[in-house]
């Protein structure tokens, strides 16, 4: 409790800091937090927003304030947030030939592995979805292998194409719009994460398990096109 910080953000917002460095075991608490929550439903509740350290808590000023929301807060903070509900299992696919990763190589000479191992760590690693941010659609996964846990470039790169499959430190995600990146390129994917559906936008929920999984390029050119698998 002692690490925890209440922050008014504005008139009918309140930000609940869990602790300073991001961990698996931080980012539990703020999803587990941010269930308890839901499932206490205090007056005057809109809506909920979990990040890796912290929680972002919104409500009808009208009904409402910053004193009420953070005392029931910190109620279910003195109760025991409820457990977690485990997230669903969701699959990525992603395509790592050349053309498409023009950063596998660099990553495999600076862990000590050949691009093909590389390939394999990746894969073989459970992902889960820590946040949302910096642009639509954009899900900050945690859970990169220890040995792929590299630095962001030093100077960003522009018109990086929707779905590539980037890392960066010990996170990784799938862009779904062009824009500049200074993450290692490590594969991309033809997986729709931006949704044109109104009541789910995006594939993941917070806390939910990704995993990637491999396809040629055939398959990546043909899904891409709007094929089917």
């Amino acid at each position: 409790m002692a690490a925890v910080t209440f922050t008014p953000v504005s008139d009918h917002a309140l930000m609940v800091q869990l602790g300073d460095e991001i961990s698996d075991a931080l980012t539990a608490r703020v999803q587990q937090l941010d269930s308890a929550i839901h499932a206490a439903a205090p007056q005057g509740l809109l809506e909920t927003v979990p990040a890796f350290v912290n929680l972002m808590i919104t409500f009808d000023p009208v009904v409402t304030d910053h004193a009420e929301m953070e005392q029931a807060v910190r109620a279910l903070l003195q109760e025991g947030a409820a457990a977690q509900v485990p997230g669903a299992e969701r699959e990525v696919l992603v395509c790592y030939d050349d053309d498409l990763a023009p950063d596998l190589a660099a990553v495999a000479k600076a862990a000590g592995l050949s691009p093909e191992a590389v390939i394999e760590q990746h894969l073989a690693a459970e992902y889960r979805v820590g946040m949302y941010g910096f642009a639509p659609g954009y899900a900050y996964l945690s859970g990169v292998p220890e040995a792929l846990q590299l630095p962001r470039k030093p100077k960003a790169l522009r018109d990086i194409p929707a779905g590539s499959v980037l890392i960066a430190g010990p996170q990784c995600l799938v862009t779904t719009l062009t824009m500049p990146t200074g993450w290692s390129i490590i594969g991309r994917s033809p997986t729709e994460i931006l949704r044109n559906d109104p009541e789910r936008p995006f594939l993941f929920d917070v806390g939910d398990r990704v995993r990637f999984a491999r396809i040629d390029r055939d398959r990546y050119e043909k899904l891409r096109k709007g094929g089917t698998a």
